[in-house]
């Protein structure tokens, strides 16, 4: 789990893929917070894998993705995490959605620098990594406050063309 001013980044488990895959309703009792009508703006995030006869849990992993839960509203406002363990230069990337219902108040920003907190902890991790649409949007703004540069214009198979930004060791400063 990672925890930040107001959110905890509760790990993404199998069972919470099944319930939400059946029902949001049955995620939203086993988290044991109200799940937004908006969220998830991208469900193929949760899917379950081809094989299964894969453990129900699979072993745990520094590199998640989590639900992003408002504790004190006892609210679900996104999602995210990691998109895989950091690669042999010791770069990692993050990614995020939060339910439109909770945009503008700040969770973008405290998700994501969370994330950047937690793989900076890890001595592995040399930069962190984000993409966005390759236009002037919330999201450049949001990598811009926790100190992500934009580095390049880049071509994704599926999305055409999309910015990427990030933040070195060197460039990061715990708040």
């Amino acid at each position: 789990m990672i925890k930040t001013n107001n959110l905890l980044l509760l790990p993404v488990e199998r069972i919470h893929v099944e319930a939400f895959l059946r029902n949001k309703s049955e995620l939203a009792a086993i988290l044991n917070v109200l799940v937004p009508n908006s969220w998830p703006h991208f469900p193929e995030a949760f899917s379950l894998p081809a094989d299964e006869s894969c453990e129900s849990n699979p072993p745990p992993t520094d590199w998640r993705n989590y639900f992003f839960i408002h504790p004190k509203n006892e609210v679900l406002v996104g999602n995210g995490g990691f998109t895989g363990s950091p690669d042999e230069s010791g770069t990692i990337e993050i990614g995020y959605e939060i339910a439109s219902e909770y945009w503008n108040r700040g969770f973008a920003t405290e998700v994501a620098q969370g994330m950047i907190d937690y793989a900076f902890a890890h001595e592995e991790v040399k930069a962190v990594i984000a993409h966005t649409l390759a236009e002037k949007n919330a999201s450049n703004r949001v990598l811009q406050k926790v100190g992500m540069k934009f580095i390049a214009e880049v071509d994704d198979p599926e999305e055409g063309k999309i910015w990427r930004w990030q933040i070195s060791r060197d460039e990061y400063h715990p708040i």
